[in-house]
């Protein structure tokens, strides 16, 4: 097998031409709206300019005109017939001609891509084509003045007698033939070798020709002119005929040198006001500089001041609860052991959703998207919101009968919710009413642009109040980290922050409407989901969790000892037997030995030239279908493919409880039976 895939990658590098094979996949965009590169030889960095094409995608390359490639491959897809095409790849400047066919199946979302860069060929038709309009608009102009046609193996001129007035002959002399050396010897000396090299590229590669050059006439000036014509190659790719016509650009060149001159002239005229514009322009560019550095130090002076307090207050907790739990066990007093841990616990928790704020206004947290109904969402969240803003406020909501889908982590979705209930709440400290809103909404360019969003279709889903409302300085700061009205200890400032992240990571976006004493709208644009909505009801608590009898086996890999050594004791305890790698090729080492495990527990990021995924995905060529469960922090979140995962996958973000642990290696297992 490894033989034929040498000899398979030997074939690919072989073929000059670009080739690739993609495969269609589901996205924010819709089933089947995006595609990413699987298979890619050198030839495809030769054509296009893009290296490291495997394991990108096309919205990631060509977004502007993404669905003009969904078209033409998805096409070729859904008919299994091939098809070849000239397109022009704007992402990289290039025009390509296309051949492609459906790999396999309709099922397994490939097609194959074999391609050339066809730029060159282009320009040449473009610049024919020019030629062409150029000798057309002088035609009807009445600006030709003469033509000839120049058999090029005899090397003798047949001209008329324009041609022969406008290079100073004799017309009777022009219409027995003339050699080029008799052409060139009335051509200005400055301008001989540009016409030359112009006449003999034009010989060498056939096809259009244009050149501009003086002659002299029989007054005895030189006057300008411009040849237009074509080479045409005999069969052995030689020069055969080159017809052609001349037109007259004396008066078109006077009106250039009479521009450049009295350009030259405000030139000089301006050239000290140009220094003074540069440098005023200079400085007001280093003092622009300098603020922009100002508000950005500030910025991260707010950002870790904020940070600072919050983790002192989280590792104070945490410490001091330690403490008290050493010295309570030098005492012997065992009562009170579990309030302390319980306390550190808490702790933790705090620390762990404050870093996940962090993440999500970064877009850097781990989502999990599906296709959902947001009138499911916000039905489901009634009962909590209402408890959570109190008797006081009023809760209504407004959702559209034909409301469309979205592709979105559901309960990040209902955090950003709760969050932004509990703001109106404390907008209106009289009480009030909280009206939650959610609408199809059609944007066009301008009113996409607006909200900083692409045109197309969107759910804005909307909280307002009528409470104290903002101003406009206030809202220009209202999603940083941090930043709050509240006074000291009634909020963090991470709310709004996490949900403007929350937002950009959904491909969407939140804006606020709101003026000061006219209440506040906070609205969510999330994209329209094609497909149908999946069921977010939640069927853990119910699920009878298989027992670890048997000694269930389990690869859990880690490269932090620590960590390892928790989950390692955690699932021990659970029954199960478990077997332990610190990264990817061990881990490859003790599956040789093991191969028959019933479910892979990797972190994502990993040393040694080894990704969680990419051992996922080696493991799985042996078993297809193993359980896998990534564990994982932001930065990895990339290779997973922003949660394009294969069935039998999931994800458990850090840090994780060790109930969390067990629930879901037990839900894997449980799944890996039916």
């Amino acid at each position: 097998m490894a033989l034929h895939q040498a000899q398979r990658l030997a074939l690919f590098e072989a073929i000059d031409d670009g080739f690739c094979i993609i495969r269609f996949i589901d996205g924010p965009h819709g089933p089947m709206s995006d595609y990413i590169h699987i298979e890619a030889n050198s030839g495809y960095e030769r054509h296009t300019g893009i290296a490291d094409i495997v394991g990108k995608r096309l919205r990631d390359i060509d977004p502007g005109n993404a669905q003009i490639w969904l078209d033409l491959y998805g096409k070729v897809l859904e008919t299994g017939e091939p098809a070849r095409f000239e397109q022009e790849f704007q992402a990289v400047g290039r025009f390509i001609e296309v051949s492609a066919r459906r790999v396999g199946p309709k099922e397994m979302r490939q097609v194959s891509v074999l391609f050339r860069d066809i730029t060159a060929r282009k320009k040449t038709e473009t610049a024919l084509a020019e030629n062409v309009q150029r000798v057309q608009l002088a035609l009807a102009a009445g600006a030709i003045i003469g033509t000839w046609f120049w058999d090029l193996p005899s090397d003798k001129f047949s001209v008329d007698e324009g041609f022969a007035n406008a290079f100073g002959f004799d017309p009777a002399k022009g219409r027995s033939g003339l050699s080029l050396a008799e052409v060139v010897e009335t051509v200005h000396p400055d301008d001989r070798d540009g016409l030359a090299a112009a006449i003999n590229g034009a010989i060498a590669r056939g096809g259009a020709y244009a050149h501009q050059y003086r002659t002299r006439r029989l007054d005895g000036n030189y006057y300008w002119l411009e040849a237009n014509g074509r080479v045409e190659l005999a069969p052995d790719g030689t020069g055969s005929k080159f017809p052609g016509v001349l037109i007259d650009i004396e008066g078109r060149r006077a009106v250039e040198a009479e521009r450049d001159r009295a350009i030259a002239a405000l030139r000089t005229l301006t050239d000290t006001l140009e220094q003074r514009v540069e440098q005023r322009t200079a400085a007001l560019v280093e003092a622009e500089a300098a603020l922009r550095q100002a508000q950005k130090m500030d910025a991260v002076g707010q950002l870790t001041g904020g940070l600072a307090h919050d983790f002192n207050n989280i590792l104070a907790g945490i410490s001091g609860s330690l403490e008290l739990l050493k010295i309570r066990l030098a005492q012997g007093r065992i009562a009170d052991v579990e309030r302390h841990l319980a306390g550190a616990q808490a702790a933790v928790k705090r620390a762990a959703a404050l870093t996940q704020r962090l993440l999500a206004f970064s877009r850097r947290q781990t989502l999990d998207p599906k296709p959902s109904c947001l009138a499911r969402v916000v039905a489901g969240m009634r009962d909590l919101i209402s408890g959570s803003v109190g008797p006081g406020i009023a809760l209504e909501t407004g959702i559209a009968d034909d409301l469309w889908c979205t592709f979105v982590d559901v309960g990040q979705l209902e955090n950003a919710l709760l969050n932004l209930c509990i703001n109106a709440r404390d907008a209106m400290p009289g009480g009030g009413t909280i009206a939650i809103r959610a609408d199809n909404l059609q944007l066009d360019e301008a009113a996409a642009a607006k909200r900083g969003l692409a045109a197309g279709d969107y759910v804005a889903l909307s909280v307002g109040d009528n409470g104290v409302g903002m101003t406009a300085d206030v809202i220009a700061r209202a999603f940083e980290p941090f930043f709050t009205t509240k006074p000291m200890g009634q909020g963090t400032g991470l709310g709004l922050s996490m949900v403007y992240g929350f937002a950009g990571q959904s491909g969407g976006a939140v804006r606020i409407y709101s003026a000061p004493g006219e209440g506040t709208e906070v609205c969510l644009y999330l994209p329209r989901h094609a497909g149908h909505a999946q069921s977010h009801e939640t069927a853990v608590e119910s699920l009878s969790l298989p027992a670890a009898s048997g000694r269930r086996k389990i690869l859990l890999v880690d490269d932090e000892p620590l960590v390892r050594g928790v989950a390692v004791e955690v699932l021990a305890d659970l029954g199960y037997e478990v077997l332990e790698a610190d990264d990817g090729p061990s881990a490859l080492r003790v599956f040789a030995k093991h191969p028959d495990i019933d479910a892979l527990v990797t972190d994502v990021g990993m040393p040694n030239g080894m990704n969680g995924r990419q051992l996922a995905d080696a493991i799985r060529v042996q078993r297809p279908g193993l359980a896998i469960l990534f564990i994982t922090g932001y930065a990895e979140y990339t290779v997973l493919n922003h949660g394009d995962l294969d069935h039998g996958m999931q994800i458990l973000t850090k840090p994780f409880t060790a109930d969390s642990l067990a629930q879901r290696v037990g839900e894997l297992l449980h799944q890996g039976k039916r």
